[in-house]
């Protein structure tokens, strides 16, 4: 469609300038939102959600595929086509191929929730802790601290949601490889 941006709450900046509808975003650039904010956009058949107070740098060969996601801080919630991608907090390096991927990075820890698919996690400044994740369905959500003997830790699913999943989905034409439990239906103990 042509179309990167599908959807700007709040103050969003791209590059340093107030984004709109119809701002254009490539995979070099340079994303930040402000308290209340978030933006839906697509790059190439990648998707995502970046929430209130985020930074988020993109990289790529060139400005249609994104190879590579720093997020400097807040929330990122991400779906990736079937190219290997590497996202970067503070803490934390995640490879990821074709993945559904929620990211939140703070001062002191990174949360990473592999919602579906696998990533390689890897304590930054610590190679030797390292961390395969194979999740079907939000299985092993994981913090992610800057120091200690155990920097990978167990975590809770937080802050974001299948229907957001579906939704970013949506925008490159695919769905996620999970069906949606309908409340009081027994299913995968995941309800909404």
């Amino acid at each position: 469609t042509g179309r990167s941006i599908y959807r700007v709450e709040g103050d969003v900046l791209v590059n340093g300038q107030v984004a709109g509808e119809h701002t254009v975003i490539t995979a070099n650039d340079k994303l930040q939102t402000g308290p209340d904010s978030q933006v839906i956009f697509a790059v190439g058949q990648d998707a995502f959600i970046l929430r209130a107070k985020s930074e988020l740098h993109l990289t790529g060969p060139d400005g249609l595929i994104v190879h590579g996601l720093r997020v400097i801080t807040g929330g990122l919630l991400s779906v990736f086509g079937q190219r290997e991608h590497q996202i970067q907090t503070t803490q934390a390096t995640i490879g990821i191929r074709g993945t559904g991927v929620y990211v939140e990075a703070e001062a002191e820890r990174s949360y990473v929730c592999t919602c579906y698919g696998q990533v390689q996690i890897t304590a930054q400044g610590a190679p030797e802790q390292n961390e395969t994740i194979l999740s079907r369905h939000h299985d092993a959500p994981r913090y992610i601290s800057g120091e200690g003997s155990r920097r990978i830790q167990p975590a809770p699913v937080i802050n974001h949601t299948d229907a957001e999943l579906a939704l970013v989905e949506a925008l490159v034409q695919r769905t996620p490889p999970f069906s949606f439990t309908m409340p009081g239906r027994s299913g995968d103990g995941w309800h909404y």
